[in-house]
């Protein structure tokens, strides 16, 4: 099977523009971009795919061992590239993504030339020093909380993910997709989400790197936008005007504003 038709790519845009990758977080697939496509589509090569285990993936390539770290997330990533035969892309990663495209620069750097992360975090538990948004504690109840129920961990947990209570149509949304998703995949992608620690990775980014931010993330507060631009090399930070963890839905226009402005520089 190629790669194409494991990970679900689908590519858009001007076939001899700049590439631009877009990585989908936890509990998501490529359609949680739909609203930014169009603008970067104009005049980029938009290339977008599923993780395997999420959405229009080939399920029967699912192995926990590989999915078990970061590292096979990132060799997706990679895969992906290499059978674009992609160069210098662009790796947009949403939530985990973000550090997904880290460990993806780093072990291909001919293939992915700058970084933006939307909404990342390298860790989510606090540590001495740092401020992750959540205790151990809190995040062993919250795994313990999705194992023991999955279908009901999602339909409490994704409307206060997404935000913007006075939209409830973006929680139903994100609820809806985690709910697609099979728990038994979830429960390994989850762990290896909210139990992963990237810090150390952040200083070896050595490519042009763009941080966005929300003014309010349950999920990944301001201070972990602060501390991922103050690690990383070469990065800038902008804090876009939305709430809520998935600005790419809540906000599309001013995410996709600031990822072009982003391209713009690497000219």
């Amino acid at each position: 099977m190629s790669i194409s038709r494991r990970n679900n790519v689908t590519v858009s845009g001007p076939a001899d523009g700049p590439a631009v990758v877009l990585a989908h977080g936890f509990g998501c697939d490529q359609n949680m971009w739909r609203l930014i496509v169009p603008a970067l589509a104009e005049r980029y090569r938009v290339v977008l795919f599923d993780y395997v285990g999420s959405g229009g993936s080939d399920l029967s390539a699912w192995d926990p061992e590989r999915y078990a770290s970061l590292d096979g997330y990132a060799r997706d990533v990679v895969e992906v590239c290499e059978e674009l035969d992609l160069e210098r892309a662009v790796f947009v990663g949403h939530s985990v993504s973000a550090m997904v495209g880290v460990l993806a620069a780093r072990t291909a750097p001919e293939r992915i030339g700058a970084l933006v992360m939307v909404a990342p975090s390298p860790r989510y538990i606090d540590d001495y020093g740092y401020q992750g948004g959540f205790s151990a504690e809190d995040i062993e109840e919250l795994l313990e909380s999705l194992e023991a129920n999955y279908l009901g961990w999602s339909s409490a947990m994704a409307p206060v993910i997404m935000g913007n209570p006075e939209r409830p149509e973006l929680g139903q949304e994100l609820t809806n997709s985690f709910c697609a998703t099979d728990p038994d995949i979830a429960r390994v992608f989850a762990r290896t989400t909210f139990l992963s620690d990237n810090r150390e990775d952040l200083s070896s980014v050595s490519v042009p790197t763009l941080v966005l931010d929300c003014t309010e993330d349950m999920i990944a507060p301001r201070a972990v936008g602060a501390y991922v631009q103050a690690a990383v090399p070469a990065s800038r930070l902008v804090t876009l005007n939305a709430t809520g963890h998935c600005p790419q839905l809540s906000a599309p226009e001013a995410t996709a504003e600031a990822i072009l402005d982003f391209l713009r520089t690497l000219r």
